[in-house]
């Protein structure tokens, strides 16, 4: 398959060696424990229990080759972007006439995310939903993730990642489209729509950067919000030093040393699943649930990306590159393109409406009653119905 464009879109299917699974096995067999203290559950790191329990059924009960048949459903392909490979799926509607939409993953994410919204958004007349709102969606791995990576050059923080995945979709013909995304797709998501909006008719979002309340909010700040937004400023505030405190190690680590780090994970099978298993629990909405939130097969499958590829390190480096770039520390550049704000209170920054209205065109804000930071896995309809909703408004507003 080819485009218009100077790169072939190459056909791509996901072939793991058996030697590769035979490898991953004995590894995890040969497992080193540490020791761990009593009774400090997860105040110190993911408690070897849970971790234990996990690997055991990574080894012994998971199926990697059922898990690879259900991506392969999805049409895949690469290309090359400003030097770097990138794989993605390219999941097109029954209905002609539907809206071309960029979903994007974030850290410790990928493309496995989308599992349960794929469906429903390019096919709702199969879902029972108005065929009206269908969407042909891209889903591609961010440089340096799973099978677009790793990266061989410094420098893909999240505006070159933007402006590659901006290329791609004009290798796909399509001239107009929508956004979506959580975590680091959510910044990439922003950042197409504020340098592209000729081309982004909406972004929609499930985090949105630089919104939540980073410094003490003083008394005359708060006096002028309204009672609700003024609660919401205490509790992001009160967010954000608990972060600072307890849970943004990891954030450093990627953002300092990624190589160091890349050592232990891509040697380690039970170190990569701690490292992003930890993520996937201590995000997540798991208050009052009964069960895992996430379910340990897309989990694992979501591990796997990383560990068959060995991208831990890459992957790590989009910390690095933004850490490290001219623009950071800097104020958010404003965005003219229609912003939506699907809100999930549990995860791990609370936004807030009056910020993030300082630099984005804010027309649809919706706060959830239930989900955490990985939405499409833990709130998949919610999430479709946001987007849905939307991109509808658009359509209607022309």
């Amino acid at each position: 398959m080819t485009t218009s464009a100077d790169e072939p879109l190459h056909p791509f299917r996901i072939a793991v060696p058996q030697s590769d699974l035979d490898d991953l096995h004995a590894r995890l067999d040969r497992t080193r424990w540490p020791d761990e203290l009593p009774g400090v559950g997860w105040s110190y790191g993911v408690p070897r229990g849970y971790l234990t329990d996990l690997a055991h059924y990574w080894r012994h009960g998971y199926d990697w080759r059922a898990a690879e048949a259900e991506l392969n459903r999805w049409p895949q392909f690469t290309t090359t972007i400003d030097g770097a490979n990138v794989h993605f799926a390219h999941i097109r509607s029954p209905e002609p006439d539907a809206t071309p939409l960029l979903m994007m993953h974030g850290w410790p994410g990928s493309i496995v995310e989308f599992a349960d919204v794929a469906g429903p958004l390019t096919d709702p007349r199969a879902h029972g939903a108005d065929p009206r709102d269908a969407f042909h969606l891209v889903l591609p791995g961010i440089p340096g993730f799973g099978f677009s990576g790793p990266t061989t050059q410094p420098g893909w923080e999240f505006r070159r990642v933007a402006a590659a995945f901006g290329t791609l979709m004009g290798r796909l013909g399509y001239r107009r489209y929508g956004v979506q995304g959580g975590d680091w797709g959510a910044a990439i998501s922003r950042e197409l729509g504020r340098s592209r909006p000729e081309q982004v008719v909406g972004v929609h979002l499930n985090l949105l950067p630089d919104s939540y309340q980073a410094e003490e909010p003083g008394p005359e700040e708060l006096a002028a919000l309204a009672p609700a937004e003024r609660e919401r400023a205490l509790a992001s505030w009160e967010r954000i030093q608990a972060w600072s405190r307890d849970r943004q190690g990891y954030a450093d680590i990627q953002a300092t040393r990624p190589q160091t780090l890349a050592y232990g994970l891509t040697d380690s099978p039970v170190g990569q699943l701690a490292w992003i298993a930890e993520k996937f629990t201590e995000w997540s909405d798991s208050e009052g649930v009964t069960g895992e939130v996430i379910d340990r097969d897309r989990l694992l499958t979501n591990v796997m990306l990383y560990w068959l590829t060995g991208t831990a390190g890459s992957s790590a480096r989009i910390y690095y590159e933004r850490a490290h770039a001219e623009y950071w520390g800097s104020p958010p550049e404003p965005s003219t393109t229609p912003t939506a704000l699907a809100v999930f209170p549990r995860d791990n920054f609370v936004p807030l409406r009056h910020i993030a209205e300082r630099t984005n065109t804010i027309v649809q804000w919706t706060q959830y009653d239930r989900g955490g930071h990985f939405a499409a896995m833990e709130q998949p309809d919610a999430l479709v119905g946001d987007v849905r909703r939307f991109f509808r408004a658009l359509r209607a507003r022309g």
